[in-house]
């Protein structure tokens, strides 16, 4: 008989780099149903033959490349745990600052109107309605599917201050008046080296990747704004570290004021926004 331990000093060797031994963990929380916690606490628990059998298929799965949010069909993403398909972007700890940028100028008690365009899982929209409940968000996305799955995260976490509307960017947002607007939208250049790295080449190309300089969708964003943006109104945008000046620069010649950037965890510039002028 196989025990936890042996399983996933298995799996760890096998997978290797700096997540081998969360991912294994994760990986044996999700396919046998034992918790990580108990999986330190019980490390000579033996497994059933199926358990066995269902782990090792899985960990195939990783080492053939399928990213590991597939495969479980989950994601945490800040406080929330989310679930995820091949359908959308999976939710990385990156966009988190587009979350915590977004509630520092959200005042707690405010009953602001908030849109994230290109919701994918809902992941920001969830996280922000929230932490701010008295606020009305409105999440857009121009996939039946990946609307389908934010509605189905919304639901399952109690959220229902969302409104899910089907649309590119902003336009479903016309004629509407929003006090912020964010998005993480695709920022990745045709032809980019990096979509064959990690799991990007998993993932729906139309989330990643924007045209030759990687900021159609940006400008494009930043021209609804413009329309759907009340006076002061901010908005936010998360971008590749490369690409700040550029958004920067796009706002500025859209006549926002107050523009910053803040850099991700790993020091990267990942969040540019602006405030409307009045």
């Amino acid at each position: 008989m196989t025990t936890i331990k042996e399983i996933l000093t298995e799996a760890r060797t096998r997978l290797k780099g700096p997540e081998a031994s969360m991912e294994a963990e994760l990986l044996l929380e999700a396919i046998c149903a034992i918790s990580r916690s108990r999986q330190f606490s019980h490390p000579d628990e033996q497994l059933r033959e199926d358990q066995v059998e269902q782990y090792k298929s899985a960990l195939e799965r990783r080492l053939s490349g399928e990213p590991l949010a597939h495969i479980t069909g989950r994601r945490g993403f800040w406080d929330v745990d989310l679930r995820v398909t091949p359908d959308v972007l999976i939710p990385r700890s990156d966009t988190e600052i587009l979350v915590e940028q977004a509630l520092q100028r959200i005042p707690y008690n405010a009953s602001w109107q908030i849109a994230d365009l290109g919701t994918g899982s809902g992941a920001i929209a969830i996280v922000i309605a929230r932490e701010r409940p008295q606020c009305e968000l409105t999440a857009t996305d121009n996939s039946a599917a990946a609307l389908a799955l934010a509605r189905v995260n919304a639901t399952a976490l109690g959220v229902n201050n969302i409104s899910f509307v089907a649309g590119s960017w902003g336009q479903p947002l016309k004629l509407r008046q929003f006090d912020v607007i964010l998005s993480n939208p695709p920022y990745i250049r045709t032809n980019d080296p990096h979509m064959l790295a990690g799991d990007l080449p998993a993932e729906p190309i139309q989330a990643l990747v924007s045209g030759s300089d990687g900021l159609d969708a940006i400008r494009r964003i930043i021209e609804d704004s413009v329309t759907c943006l009340k006076p002061n109104g901010w908005l936010l945008l998360e971008h590749g570290y490369d690409q700040a000046t550029e958004v920067s620069d796009l706002l500025q010649h859209a006549d926002f004021n107050e523009i910053f950037t803040q850099k991700d965890y790993g020091g990267n510039s990942r969040v540019t926004g602006g405030r409307r002028q009045i």
